[in-house]
């Protein structure tokens, strides 16, 4: 069975308007006990986020109100959200989003790459926010019970097989026997695959060995 962000996400859309000024984002923030908001447009529409590092600029940019020539435009863009006091002025945009229908997997690739703890999820018609998927959300696969990770890796495996699935903790062993190494490294392949799966091991026998091993570069 394939996780998907509409199985796990929040429902409460974690939001302000562009017009929101400083002191009432801290407050979104502080409310919700989150690191960072969504700014929408009347629409409901994403079309940034404000973090709390973005916030922070407001503290440690003590030349806000200066430019020079020499700055890159990433200082440049530092300055500017450091001197704002709304917040299309402090946020980061365009806003990385996820529409319901993405997998958890794919969710959670796409904040490790970015480094963002929580992403707004939208409708994939209107656009507009439908809620928030936070880190913590996408690690509730990871409480799958055994039973229903088990099953799900059995599903995956080819019929009629000669092999053992057990779930300990969520690691997946696999034990048996197959005729072809490449078919052991397959299945744990399989496994590691299924959501929730926090490691696998193996203990399959296979009959024949037709890896081959490539010796290394000179």
């Amino acid at each position: 069975m394939t996780i998907h962000v509409r199985d796990v996400m929040g429902r409460v859309a974690i939001a302000v308007l562009e017009d929101a000024s400083f002191s009432e984002i801290i407050g979104a923030m502080k409310r919700y006990a989150v690191g960072a908001v969504t700014v929408i447009d009347a629409d409901r529409r994403p079309v940034g986020v404000v973090s709390e590092d973005d916030l922070l600029l407001k503290e440690i940019d003590s030349v806000r109100h200066s430019v020079s020539i020499f700055e890159s435009p990433r200082q440049r863009r530092e300055h500017q959200k450091a001197a704002g006091v709304r917040a299309r002025q402090l946020m980061t945009s365009p806003a990385v989003t996820v529409t319901p229908g993405t997998t958890v997997r794919d969710a959670a690739r796409l904040m490790h790459d970015r480094r963002i703890k929580q992403v707004p999820v939208i409708d994939p018609v209107t656009g507009r926010i439908a809620g928030t998927l936070h880190q913590r959300d996408v690690l509730r696969v990871f409480t799958r019970p055994a039973c229903d990770i088990e099953a799900d890796v059995r599903a995956r495996l080819p019929e009629g097989g000669d092999l053992t699935v057990r779930v300990e903790q969520g690691v997946v062993v696999l034990g048996g026997r197959v005729r072809w190494a490449s078919e052991a490294v397959a299945a744990v392949e399989t496994a590691r695959s299924v959501e929730g799966v926090v490691d696998v091991v193996t203990e399959i026998e296979p009959v024949k060995e037709d890896l081959v091993a490539v010796p290394p570069l000179m």
